[in-house]
């Protein structure tokens, strides 16, 4: 796990890599090339995880000076890889994978690509070709953010790389913003909150022949991977979870590939619990226990404390436990919005920052976390409005109505709610006959009804629409559809962001073994059957997980996962400071939000007039990431 920076034609600047020296600070590596299109610049900053000698930094070469890569990440196959290519007749120097992946792209070309279990970002760069191979892994875990314009062209692992390139201007991508403002979403196209950087995409990769490419030219992005579309693979219950447990082992046991230690985030909940449960399981006998680290919060509802004892009981790891004081928020947005250069959604963002500080100050330099399973699993409360639908086409109304109970047992959601939330996902003709007397069509936010916004809102199907749009995927009609729309665009790229730059601030590597790309494809081939069954999520990896992880905690249906208690912060202490926030924003942008609309929203969320949620969040963070960054409008 690194930092890197690439740039084509930009006058070549090593403050560029030096800005993320969090990133990695074990070493660090500058080469400049000339080309037809201007110099190139390849920078490096090294968290070192394996092959800890320096003969392993980077920029890496080969070929006497030909090849180079810059590589960010972890290629967990690389013995396995190494063997094939030793056997190719390749000669190795060091026991890293970076030079597995260097030597793997010479002798194979983009073909690599379909060989590697990992996450990654690189750049691979022929000196003699002048060509530049710029690469993202399959699912996005590890970022590569870029800016074009007809003086260059950078590619970095943070947005804070670019904002000083000459030319780069800090404006707001109004869209986005409307996007972020209404729904907490970001991360969902290729666009960013900055107008002038933009992600490349999971899977997908950028090719530039600096003999003909010129900084004026367009940039073509390709596609090298993308998730199968669902197959409603039918398997016995028994089956679909021994393959998913096999999978699940080996995804594990490569994630554990470290000379470092190599620790575990542990919420309490199912994804995280069944890490820890695996890690503990598969580490050799003579090893140290497991440190896991969570964050509780004592006598709130949203403490974990009894679960996360519960899997360190039966795991035997050891446990570390952080705890969030209600200052802690306004103390640390400031330095997490400069640590994720975009807004985000909510504080539970806050207790994992502090969960990957706690892991460096204890000398664990790699961490597992469960992100991902949700997704692939249909882990989500909305995935039950899809699994309604299918139960109503094939008639199996008494599971209908068994499901509606146990959710209303187990999770405490009513009926008639649960009834009403899944007629939104209905076509409109449906919707409209389910729709209450003197209901009519949605309207924007009072709030946010105002010039500047209302013409970047989505034209028609929200933001789960306008990003399968872009990705070419269908609008989400089954449960299979839903979990490859969350992985794909909606929730994973957006809160992996989260995970990679709250890790990297500390300098920890991130991983997560539920996306490796052999099981995040089997899941999503799965029927939906082997997902939801009555109340129950992720049945799949329930039942993978029976003789492993305590029932208590197998047989969990809420779900929080490093939340923090919000409300009552928001409510309590914390009044004085949200409603600060809020006037900071409205004074920052006039005219960008209805002031007396938005006054009203916060007194009523705050007085418990109107249900709780995150937008007074969205809000202050907005305010306070423009005035960090010098955002304009």
């Amino acid at each position: 796990m690194c930092g890197i920076y690439i740039s084509v034609g930009f006058p070549p600047d090593p403050a560029h890599i030096d800005v993320v020296a969090h990133r990695g600070p074990d070493g660090r590596g500058w080469r400049v090339f000339d080309s037809p299109a201007g110099p190139v610049a390849l920078g490096h900053r090294r968290l070192s995880i394996i092959d800890l000698d320096d003969r392993a930094l980077q920029p890496m070469s080969a070929g006497n000076g030909r090849y180079w890569l810059c590589f960010n990440g972890e290629i967990y196959n690389y013995l396995e890889l190494q063997a094939e290519l030793r056997a190719a007749g390749e000669t190795f120097e060091t026991t890293s994978d970076v030079e597995v992946l260097l030597k793997a792209c010479i002798l194979w070309g983009k073909g690599a690509l379909d060989r590697l279990v990992g996450m990654f970002a690189f750049a691979f760069w022929d000196d003699h070709e002048k060509t530049l191979l710029l690469v993202r892994d399959r699912m996005g875990v590890k970022p590569l953010v870029y800016h074009a314009s007809d003086r260059g062209a950078a590619f970095a692992s943070e947005i804070k790389q670019l904002i000083d390139l000459p030319g780069f201007q800090r404006r707001i991508n109004m869209s986005r913003a409307h996007n972020f403002l209404a729904t907490g979403v970001t991360d969902h196209l290729d666009e960013t909150m900055f107008a002038d950087a933009r992600n490349l995409g999971p899977g997908r990769f950028i090719e530039l022949d600096l003999k003909t490419w010129r900084p004026r030219s367009a940039i073509e992005v390709r596609e090298y991977w993308k998730p199968p579309a669902p197959a409603d693979r039918r398997w016995s219950e028994a089956e679909a979870a021994d393959r998913f447990r096999e999978l699940f082992f080996d995804s594990m046991k490569l994630h554990t590939r470290a000379d470092v230690r190599v620790g575990s985030c542990l919420s309490g909940g199912l994804d995280s619990s069944s890490i820890v449960a695996v890690q503990s399981k598969i580490r050799p006998a003579d090893a140290e226990p497991v440190q896991a680290i969570s964050a509780v919060f004592p006598d709130t509802p949203v403490d974990e404390t009894k679960f996360i004892d519960a899997a360190i009981e039966r795991s035997g790891a050891q446990s570390t436990r952080v705890t969030l004081s209600p200052d802690h928020v306004f103390e640390d947005v400031e330095a997490i919005v400069r640590t994720q250069d975009e807004p985000y959604g909510s504080t539970s963002i806050h207790a994992q920052y502090h969960v990957f500080r706690k892991a460096r100050e204890i000398g664990v330099k790699v961490m597992l976390d469960g992100q991902g399973a949700d997704e692939i699993l249909g882990g989500y409360h909305g995935c039950f409005d899809f699994h309604y639908m299918r139960l109503i086409r094939q008639a199996q109304l008494l599971s209908l109505i068994q499901t509606l109970q146990e959710r209303k047992n187990w999770h405490g959601v009513s009926r008639r709610q649960q009834l009403w939330l899944f007629s939104q996902r209905l076509p409109p003709p449906f919707r409209q006959l389910l729709r209450p007397p003197g209901r009519g069509a949605p309207s924007p936010p009072a709030w946010m009804a105002t010039d500047l916004l209302q013409p970047h809102a989505p034209v028609e199907g929200g933001v789960a629409a306008q990003a399968c749009a872009r990705e070419g995927l269908p609008v989400a009609r089954t449960l299979g559809d839903y979990c490859v729309t969350l992985a794909r665009t909606t929730n994973l790229p957006m809160l992996l962001r989260y995970e990679d730059r709250n890790s990297m601030a500390h300098s920890i590597e991130a991983r997560v073994p539920f996306l490796d790309h052999r099981l995040v494809e089997f899941a999503l081939q799965l029927g939906d059957q082997h997902k939801i069954v009555g109340g129950d999520t992720k049945r799949v990896l329930r039942s993978a997980m029976a003789d492993i992880l305590p029932d208590p905690i197998r047989f969990r249906r809420d779900k929080l996962g490093f939340a923090t208690p919000e409300e009552l912060w928001f409510k309590g202490p914390l009044r004085s400071k949200v409603e600060a926030g809020v006037e900071e924003t409205l004074a920052l942008y006039p005219g960008l939000l209805d002031p007396a609309e938005t006054r009203r929203l916060t007194r009523q969320v705050l007085d418990g007039e109107r249900p709780f949620d995150f937008t007074l969040w969205r809000i202050l963070v907005f305010g306070v990431w423009g005035r960090q960054y010098r955002m304009t409008i």
